[in-house]
């Protein structure tokens, strides 16, 4: 029996993806857990694998396609059988069979006699109506029993409930998209894929937290001397010690002294969650097409090398396009690391619904007052944007003193 394979809901409000590759075509025969291709969700790339051995008898999308939650990517079963491919929104019949699809009977083209048709239309007929459909006929007072579909397989369409309910449909506007205006031609780029994503989230963050910004210089002196020394120990056992294990290890003791930054805001019942684990998303640029911010779990039950090299492996899987969904969800605190391409202040946006992010801008020499006199040390600029119904700015100054702190004590942080 032939099986329809759909795109499942994945949840984080994931309602669509884009087909990336197809590695097979129609006819193609796969083995079980082959990967047939890709798609692209607004939280990474995922494989497509295959559920078991057989033939690909159709592939609903191409490259580049839309494929919605529920509707059938491809049907697979024994060569030379004939299917038929159903309505694209029904829920399966059967338990998910893979990460990124679910398996489901796909109906048999059969030859039909006439006493079974005969059966067939003495029984109730079968409404096919999505959820907005019937939303419509319900709003406009009408029978669907009674509506005439016209759509694919017997589907009522928006269009047949407007005129079974005498309802002119409004003829919809052309929209002209011109390649120049009147200064000279220009480009026109959709919002799709990665950027997609981020522009929602960001509207969506912008909208409900009201974000301030507090800033500040740290002296990294000691920091550089013991990473410095570190950092050769640490490549004799193949791993690359960055400044950012040293501040996510300095985050967690002074998350504890200030525990309302590791937190998140629910809105509907008004309070906030403080979070008594410590999971730290960064910032990673992927082929400067956007942002993926992996998420490293349990950053207090690591050491230093185990976050450097946890953070080398999620960093190498977000440009590959290779994250499993679950390396981007569970966050509890954000940072951002513009300094690497050389930034030194900002006003990063919160990572929503979490209430603070933390922007770390490149590091230089700069002149400054010891003792009364001038030294050259070297100088992390640190930006804190943070949802202001959470936290007061003395508390957020108060919290990146403690950081500061913490980083300046570096061998403590590295026994921890």
């Amino acid at each position: 029996m032939a099986k329809e394979f759909k795109f499942p809901d994945l949840g984080e409000g994931i309602e669509e993806g884009q087909i990336v590759k197809w590695y097979v075509k129609e006819g193609d025969k796969v083995k079980e857990h082959q990967v047939v291709g890709e798609v692209e969700t607004e939280k990474a790339v995922a494989e497509i694998p295959s559920p078991f051995s057989g033939t690909i008898l159709k592939i609903n999308f191409k490259e580049g396609d839309t494929v919605k939650v529920g509707e059938t990517l491809f049907v697979i079963g024994e060569k030379g059988e004939k299917v038929k491919t159903m309505g694209k929104k029904e829920k399966p019949k059967i338990r998910p069979a893979g990460a990124v699809g679910y398996l489901e009977e796909a109906p048999e083209e059969e030859e039909i006699k006439p006493k079974v048709v005969l059966k067939t239309l003495r029984k109730e007929p079968q409404i096919l109506a999505t959820p907005a459909v019937r939303k419509l006929a319900k709003e406009l007072d009408a029978d669907l029993a009674k509506v005439t579909p016209t759509g694919e397989s017997g589907r009522i369409t928006e269009k047949d409930v407007r005129k079974a309910a005498g309802v002119q449909e409004e003829k919809p506007q052309i929209v002209v998209k011109r390649k120049y205006d009147m200064w000279g031609y220009i480009d026109r780029v959709p919002l799709k894929g990665i950027r997609k994503s981020i522009a929602k989230h960001m509207v969506e963050a912008v909208k409900h937290a009201p974000h301030v910004t507090v800033m500040d210089e740290f002296d990294a002196t000691e920091l550089v001397k013991v990473r410095g020394r570190e950092k050769k120990k640490a490549e004799k056992l193949g791993i690359r010690l960055t400044y950012l294990p040293f501040l996510m290890k300095a985050l967690v003791p002074a998350m504890k002294e200030f525990p309302l930054v590791n937190a998140s805001f629910e809105e509907g019942v008004e309070e906030t969650i403080i979070k008594k684990y410590y999971n730290f998303g960064f910032a990673v640029d992927v082929d400067g097409q956007g942002l993926i911010v992996p998420v490293l779990k349990g950053v207090d039950l690591k050491n230093i090398l185990d976050v450097a090299k946890e953070l080398k492996e999620l960093g190498d899987k977000a440009r590959q396009r290779k994250l499993d969904l679950q390396d981007l969800r569970g966050g509890t605190f954000t940072i951002t690391n513009f300094g690497s391409i050389g930034s030194i202040f900002a006003t990063p946006i919160i990572n929503y619904p979490e209430v603070a992010i933390l922007g770390v801008g490149r590091m230089k020499e700069k002149p400054i007052v010891l003792e009364r006199k001038i030294e050259i040390r070297p100088i992390i600029p640190f930006s804190l944007s943070f949802d202001h119904r959470v936290l007061d700015g003395a508390y957020a100054i108060r919290f990146l003193n403690a950081l500061m702190l913490h980083l300046q004590n570096p061998e403590k942080l590295l026994k921890s």
